[in-house]
C-alpha cells in the first residue's frame, strides 16, 4: 500500500467504493486522513463500514468539511452531465481528484526521480503495460503494475529509487490526475471512443494528450504517430520543447522509432540501427502488436535497458490472456484465445494475423455487426457461428463457408476437426467474437476461460511454449 500522507489530518470524501475507491480509503487513512466513504451501491457502502470507515449520504454531507473529493474513474466527472457529488464539491469550492494523482502527489514528496512509466491510447493500453512491466523485471527492476489493467495504483508498494510503477492509464483516470508527471508517457493511438464520457472526440483526444504533455523535466514522451490525431500532439510536443519520441509500424521515420520487415529499427541524424527483432515470437504476432513492441521498445531504451536484454524480454513475453493468447497446438492447428476481441475493429487486428482460420465468432452483437470485416473473408476457412450474432452473421458472411454452432463448446470441437482434416501447415482456430459476451458469459474473461478448458480438453493438444 502507498500510504497518502498529503492529506494527513484532513478530512476527505470519497465517492465510487470498488477496488481502487476502496484502495484509496485505506491509503488515506493509512496517511493519517480521516475518510468519508460513500457510493450509489448499498453493498459497496457495506462493505466500506464493514473495513471500518465513516460512511455517509454526501448528498446531506456539510462539504465544508472536506479537504477534498476523491472520485472512481466510473463516475462521470463532465459527460453526460457531471454527477451529482462532483457538483456538490464544486458549488463547495471541493477539489475534485482521483487516485493516481494521489500517487503522484506521494511520489513527488518521497521519490521524485523513481521511474514511472505512463500508458495510454485508445487500443493497445493492457499489451503494452504489461509488456513493459515484463522487460523491466527482466532488466532487474522492482516492478509494480497496476491502473487500469487491475491493481489499483494505490495498493501497490510506494515509489523508491530501483522500482518502477507501469501504470496503464484510461481517459477517466487521466481526468482526474491534473498533475500527471510520468518520467516516461506513452500515447499508442487515439480513434473514436467513449464519446459519450467526454462529448467530442476532440476533447477525448485533449484528455488523452495530457499523458505525455505532462511528463516531467527530463523524462521521455512516446507517442504513436499513425493516426492524425497523435502526428499533431508530437507537433505541439515538440513546439514545447518537449523530448519526443515518434513510433510508426507503417512508414519509415527519419528521427524515431518504426517497424520494417520484421524489425524494430531506430532513426536518428540520418543514422539508423535495427534494435530488436519480432520474427517468430507469437505473443506479438500482428501489426497492432509491432506498435505495442515498438513503444515499449522505446520506453525500454528511454530508461537505459540494453538491447540484448530487451530482444530477450521480448521472446520471453507470454502475452496476456484472452488477447491473442496462444492456448494450445494439435499437430499443424494452433489455438488461440482473443476473447477480448468484443467488436468488429478488435477482431480485425486478429483476422490480420493469420491466413489460414477457422474463426469461432459471436454473442451479443455490436452496432455494424461485422460488415467492417469482408476485406479479411478470403483469409477464413470456415466460420462457427455462436450466440445471438449468429443469423446475423450468417447473412453477412454470405459465400464464406461456415456454420451455426450456438455453442461455444460445439464451436471448438467442429472447429478442431475441420481444421486438422484441411492438413493446411499453419492452420489456426481463432476465438475472435467481434461481440460482447452477455448473452451465454458473464464477461470475455469468463468466455475465453471456457475455451482455453474446452481446447486444452481436447486429445493430443500440448501447451505452446
Amino acid at each position: 500500500m502507498i500510504p497518502v500522507t498529503s492529506f494527513a489530518g484532513k478530512t476527505v470524501a470519497v465517492f465510487g467504493l470498488g477496488g481502487s475507491g476502496l484502495a484509496s480509503c485505506h491509503a488515506l487513512k493509512a496517511g493519517g486522513a480521516e475518510v468519508v466513504a460513500a457510493d450509489d451501491n448499498a453493498e459497496n457502502v457495506a462493505k466500506a463500514a464493514q473495513a471500518g470507515f465513516i460512511t455517509a449520504d454526501l448528498r446531506n454531507a456539510s462539504w465544508a468539511n472536506f479537504a477534498a473529493l476523491v472520485l472512481a474513474p466510473g463516475v462521470p466527472l463532465t459527460h453526460p452531465v457531471p454527477h451529482w457529488s462532483v457538483l456538490k464539491a464544486r458549488e463547495a469550492g471541493c477539489e475534485v481528484t482521483g487516485d493516481i494523482e494521489l500517487f503522484c502527489r506521494e511520489r513527488r514528496r518521497h521519490a521524485p526521480d523513481a521511474p514511472f512509466v505512463a500508458i495510454t491510447g485508445t487500443n493497445g493500453k493492457s499489451t503494452t503495460t504489461a509488456l513493459i512491466a515484463h522487460l523491466t523485471k527482466v532488466a532487474g527492476y522492482d516492478t509494480q503494475m497496476g491502473g487500469n489493467i487491475g491493481t489499483a495504483i494505490l495498493s501497490l508498494e510506494p515509489p523508491r529509487m530501483g522500482r518502477v510503477h507501469v501504470i496503464e492509464m484510461s481517459s477517466y483516470q487521466i481526468d482526474l490526475t491534473p498533475s500527471l508527471d510520468p518520467s516516461v508517457g506513452i500515447l499508442l493511438n487515439v480513434s473514436e471512443d467513449h464519446i459519450d464520457r467526454h462529448g467530442t472526440i476532440a476533447h477525448y483526444a485533449a484528455v488523452k494528450e495530457r499523458l505525455v504533455a505532462g511528463v516531467q523535466a527530463g523524462g521521455t514522451s512516446i507517442v504513436g504517430v499513425d493516426d492524425g490525431y497523435c502526428r499533431d500532439v508530437a507537433d505541439r510536443l515538440d513546439r514545447a520543447g518537449k523530448n519526443v519520441v515518434r513510433i510508426s509500424v507503417k512508414n519509415p521515420l527519419a528521427s524515431g522509432i518504426y517497424f520494417e520487415h520484421g524489425n524494430i529499427v531506430r532513426a536518428s541524424g540520418g543514422a539508423r540501427s535495427e534494435v530488436a527483432a519480432l520474427g517468430g515470437i507469437g505473443s506479438l504476432r500482428g501489426l497492432h502488436n509491432a506498435q505495442n513492441a515498438a513503444c515499449a521498445a522505446a520506453a525500454a531504451l528511454a530508461m537505459g535497458i540494453s538491447q540484448d536484454v530487451l530482444q530477450n524480454g521480448l521472446r520471453s513475453f507470454p502475452g496476456l490472456a484472452h488477447r491473442m493468447e496462444q492456448v494450445g497446438r494439435r499437430g499443424n492447428v494452433l489455438f488461440v484465445n482473443d476473447s477480448k476481441g468484443t467488436n468488429a475493429d478488435a477482431t480485425a487486428h486478429a483476422l490480420s494475423s493469420f491466413a489460414d482460420i477457422y474463426w469461432i465468432a459471436g454473442g451479443k452483437p455490436k452496432a455494424g455487426g461485422i460488415t467492417s470485416l469482408t476485406g479479411f473473408f478470403p483469409r477464413i476457412r470456415k466460420a462457427y457461428l455462436i450466440g445471438e450474432a449468429a443469423q446475423e452473421f450468417s447473412g453477412t458472411l454470405g459465400t464464406v463457408e461456415h456454420e451455426i454452432s450456438q455453442t461455444l463448446d460445439v464451436a471448438v470441437e467442429h472447429a478442431a476437426r475441420d481444421a486438422e482434416a484441411s492438413g493446411l501447415a499453419d492452420a489456426v482456430v481463432l476465438l475472435s467474437p467481434a461481440c460482447a459476451s452477455f448473452d451465454q458469459y458473464r464477461n470475455f474473461e469468463i468466455r475465453g476461460a471456457k475455451f482455453r478448458e474446452l481446447v486444452q480438453a481436447l486429445p493430443g493438444v500440448k501447451p505452446v511454449v
